[in-house]
């Protein structure tokens, strides 16, 4: 992330690092600590969604501390060898409902799915 970049109008942004400093960034929320208190806070606010892009063991603590509704998954047409996995081990088994797809001209198909 570069200083002064990251935010859209009218979008809260919140970034969850041990590392950034809030003053590098003062156009975004840094959060170091309380990251599950501090995601239940912002659900129990008015408003619309709040998405999560990376960070899979930040995701895994937030479906385990049972914070996620939705999974959306994004399948690209590349192969690849080894990458970062969606859910770190240990992973628990979360159950998963399909509840919509779009297959686009690419040829990427998005998955989204509620935790059930």
């Amino acid at each position: 992330m570069k200083a002064g970049r990251g935010t859209l109008p009218g979008v809260k942004t919140f970034v969850f690092s041990r590392a950034l400093r809030p003053s590098d960034f003062p156009d975004v929320t840094i959060v170091a600590d309380h990251i599950a208190e501090t995601v239940a806070g912002l659900k129990a606010e008015p408003g619309k969604d709040i998405w999560l892009f990376g960070g899979g063991e930040l995701f895994r603590s937030l479906l385990n501390a049972g914070l996620v509704d939705t999974v959306e998954v994004m399948v690209e047409p590349v192969l690849l060898g080894g990458g970062i996995s969606l859910l770190p081990a240990p992973a628990q088994q979360t159950n998963l409902k399909l509840r919509e797809y779009k297959i686009y001209k690419t040829g990427i198909v998005s998955l989204s799915y509620a935790v059930v």
